[in-house]
């Protein structure tokens, strides 16, 4: 009896490697066929597409939110400072410093219009 019990265990081993073998090798045909879709230029297009959306939600989602610039605290105002300085530095080097000061002044003003207008409408 006992040659019958090891011949039964050593035969559900051997079944139970051969679906394990089985199973890895669904595995690997899985990964590839994955890789390959994923390797396709429209696919690594959307990959990259979502990736600068997620990037773009992360450094200025306070400005999209609801509230807009009213909503802004020093940590957003941190995140931001990186693309203020590189405008900057871009401004100073090609020396268009009246024309961003000009810029900015229609942009202030077109901004407290805006803020004076939505007044006006809550009243």
């Amino acid at each position: 009896m006992a040659t019958e019990d090891k011949a039964a265990a050593l035969a559900a081993a051997k079944d139970r490697l051969i679906k394990e073998g089985e199973f890895y090798r669904v595995g690997v045909v899985h990964s590839k066929a994955l890789v390959a879709h994923a390797l396709r230029p429209e696919e690594l297009a959307r990959g990259a597409f979502d990736h600068a959306v997620g990037l773009a939600q992360a450094r200025f989602g306070a400005l999209l939110q609801p509230g807009g610039l009213s909503g802004i605290n020093f940590s957003s105002l941190k995140s931001l400072m990186p693309y203020a300085l590189t405008v900057g530095s871009f401004v100073a080097r090609k020396r268009l410093i009246k024309p961003a000061i000009g810029v900015g002044l229609v942009v202030a003003a077109g901004v407290a219009w805006l803020m004076r207008r939505q007044r006006q409408h809550e009243v």
